[in-house]
């Protein structure tokens, strides 16, 4: 028989037990859920609650809770979700020299233990946490990605549907750029079962709907208390599954930038295709005027955060 895959999840919050779960329930692999010492407990109580599940939802994983990175060895993906969490106030860039350190440290243990891996990083700010830990792993870039545009895009794919009272499934859409206030909602790439959503809703009612995107995670915050997990969560599970699976999926995902849409150098996010080889490729799709200068913009502010980390 096949050996089955093993997933590794650095951070056992909120985002790190939504994860085990959907991992598990799913059976793309065993799961290995790591934290902290001090929050060791935390790791193996989520990993036997939800293993626990198995017999009752008819799922067969194994999962296990530590603090030692030595558990991680083989893991064939890494989903990092490692730091502090916002708090309402706070802005993605707030938590740059809190998150910095630790992101750094987890790095270390990923390097040293699970050398193959495929790492997807969620910690916040997005576009400089995936940005160092390809730089302290030194893995290939195309085997460290962020995920951001999968959320932002499902998150403007809910306000269109909810707007036009129509499925979610109907509705596609494209988000580009950092993950933060200056991201890029394409609308020239939003449609509704192929209807160009400008044909559908008023540019007014379209603006309101691409700010609302923009702020999405403050939105959760403020009523919430702290950051939103289960779609961030479901948002890294179709990239994980694309690579385990080798799905060969289109998704939007902070991906190294090697020429492509005219930049050089940084992460940012823009539609990539995930498959076994991780990132196998960047996909450029034409732009108006107003989405280059915005994308362009966007990278500039993604520049500034890394300026910034170099500094700490």
């Amino acid at each position: 028989m096949p050996q089955r895959k093993k997933v590794a999840l650095i951070g056992a919050g909120n985002i790190g037990g939504e994860l085990a779960s959907l991992v598990a329930r799913r059976q793309l692999g065993d799961v290995i859920l790591v934290d902290i010492p001090d929050k060791e407990g935390v790791a193996k109580g989520k990993a036997l609650d939800i293993a626990q599940a198995c017999a009752l939802d008819g799922f067969d994983a194994k999962l296990k809770g530590t603090s030692n990175y030595a558990d991680i060895k083989g893991a064939d993906v890494c989903i990092v979700t490692a730091g502090v969490p916002r708090k309402p106030g706070m802005s993605r860039d707030d938590l740059l020299s809190i998150n910095l350190k630790i992101i750094r440290s987890v790095a270390k243990g990923i390097k040293e233990n699970a050398p193959g891996a495929f790492v997807i990083v969620i910690s916040n700010p997005l576009d400089a946490m995936v940005y160092e830990m390809q730089k302290v792993t030194g893995f290939k870039r195309n085997k460290v990605v962020g995920m951001a545009g999968a959320l932002d895009a499902a998150r403007f794919q809910h306000f269109i549907a909810d707007e036009l009272n129509v499925s979610t499934k109907e509705v596609n859409a494209l988000v580009l750029g950092g993950h933060g206030d200056s991201m890029v909602p394409t609308l020239s790439y939003c449609t509704v079962n192929g209807v160009p959503v400008r044909q559908l809703i008023s540019q007014e009612k379209l603006d309101a709907i691409v700010a609302r995107t923009k702020a999405g995670g403050g939105e959760l915050v403020a009523l919430m208390g702290t950051s939103a997990y289960v779609a961030p969560a479901a948002g890294a599970i179709a990239m994980a599954a694309s690579f385990l699976l080798d799905q060969k999926r289109l998704i939007a995902c902070a991906a190294p930038t090697d020429g492509s849409y005219g930049l050089e150098g940084i992460y940012i996010g823009q539609p990539a295709i995930i498959g076994a080889g991780g990132v196998e490729k960047i996909i450029e799709v034409e732009l108006s005027a107003d989405e280059k200068a915005l994308l362009k913009k966007s990278a500039e502010a993604v520049r500034g955060l890394l300026a910034d980390a170099e500094k700490l």
